[in-house]
């Protein structure tokens, strides 16, 4: 059974930095592409960033460029999100998930697991 479970959401202040992480299991990731996405309320979940699990390649939203970076840990089967330079416009929930494909794709819907998410606030 996969799972995604994300950690390192919190409160902080415009201008911070945060760090979440997306432990999985249940499977060898390595043909996967994993992904992170957010949702603020009442708004669609967007795509962040990814990487590939085999090779490392990261995309980002142009949104988060030079202020986010993705990277993930082989050995202890985890991707990380560094946040830095936080705005309040990133605060919502951000989930990790996985697509199994070589391609990155940025639509939700063609990912095909997910974890519960995690909140990040950003105050002003």
């Amino acid at each position: 059974q996969v799972q995604l479970v994300e950690s390192g959401g919190g409160l902080v202040q415009a201008g911070g930095s945060l760090r979440l992480s997306c432990a999985a299991s249940g499977r060898t990731f390595s043909n996967y592409v994993m992904g992170w996405f957010r949702q603020a309320p009442e708004k669609e979940r967007e795509f962040v960033a990814a990487i590939r699990w085999s090779g490392g390649s990261t995309y980002y939203a142009d949104s988060v460029k030079g202020r986010f970076t993705i990277s993930r840990d082989n050995a202890k089967n985890t991707v990380y999100l560094q946040m830095n330079s936080l705005k309040p416009e990133d605060t919502g929930a951000y989930y990790c998930a996985a697509d199994n494909t070589f391609v990155v794709r940025t639509a939700p819907r063609q990912y095909d697991y997910w974890g519960q998410g995690t909140q990040v606030t950003v105050s002003s």
